[in-house]
C-alpha cells in the first residue's frame, strides 16, 4: 500500500487509538502518531521504521510483523498476548514530531499518568529522549532506566525507532527493548531455539 503526499496530508491532526490490553506488561510510548500511522490505523507504520523488527530480534515479539499496510487482527492480538501496549504522548498526528509543541508534550505526561493508571503496566518505555525531556521537565535526562516512576511503574527511556534516528540500527534498538522487557516480565523469545536440536 502506497500513499501520495495529499493522501498522508488527509490525515493530518487524526487520533489513532492506544493498542493496550489486559494483562499489559510493557508499554512503549511513542512521542505521536506520525500520518502513515494515521493512514494506516497501525502504530510505527511508516515503512522504515525499525520498532517491529527491533522487537522480534529482542524475541519480544514472536513472529514479523510488518504494518506498512494496516495491522491484521491477529497481529494486534499477537502484541497483546506478548503483554505490549503501544500510547503515544501526544495523540494527534504529524509529518513529524517537531511539529508537536512543548504545551502538548507537557499534557502528554499527564495524559501517560491517566493511562498507566487505567492499564497498571508493569514497566513503561517512551521511545524519543528528547520528547521525554520535554515532557517530563527533565532536561539532563538520560536514556535507560529513570530515576522517577509515573504512579509507581518503573520507566525506561529507549531509543526512538523511526527510521530518521540514524545513531541507532535494528540490534542497538533490540538490545535497548530488550532491558524493559525483561524488568516487565515479557518472556524473551530465544529465535534460534528451533534450530538446536539440528546440531545434535
Amino acid at each position: 500500500m502506497g500513499f501520495t503526499r495529499a493522501e498522508l496530508e488527509s490525515f493530518r491532526d487524526t487520533v489513532v487509538p492506544d493498542l493496550i490490553g489486559p494483562g499489559c506488561r510493557l508499554l512503549f510510548v511513542g512521542i505521536n502518531p506520525g500520518l502513515w500511522t494515521a493512514a494506516t490505523g497501525a502504530h510505527f507504520a511508516r515503512p522504515g521504521n525499525r520498532f517491529y523488527p527491533a522487537l522480534l530480534r529482542a524475541g519480544i515479539i514472536t513472529r514479523p510483523i510488518d504494518p506498512g499496510s494496516g495491522m491484521s487482527p491477529e497481529d494486534r492480538q499477537h502484541l497483546l498476548d506478548r503483554g505490549v501496549g503501544i500510547t503515544n504522548l501526544a495523540p494527534r498526528a504529524t509529518a513529524r514530531a517537531d511539529e508537536l509543541t512543548a504545551d502538548e508534550l507537557r499534557a502528554g505526561a499527564g495524559r501517560l499518568a491517566a493511562v498507566v493508571a487505567e492499564f497498571d503496566p508493569r514497566v513503561v518505555a517512551v521511545a524519543g529522549i528528547t520528547a521525554y525531556r520535554t515532557a517530563f521537565g527533565r532536561r539532563k535526562a538520560v536514556a535507560g532506566r529513570q530515576e522517577e516512576t509515573i504512579g509507581g511503574v518503573p520507566l525506561w527511556v529507549v531509543p526512538n525507532p523511526s527510521g530518521l534516528n540514524a545513531h541507532d540500527t535494528v540490534d542497538s534498538l533490540a538490545a535497548a527493548y530488550a532491558e524493559p522487557a525483561m524488568l516487565a516480565g515479557v518472556p524473551l523469545w530465544p529465535l534460534e531455539a528451533p534450530h538446536r536440536h539440528t546440531t545434535h
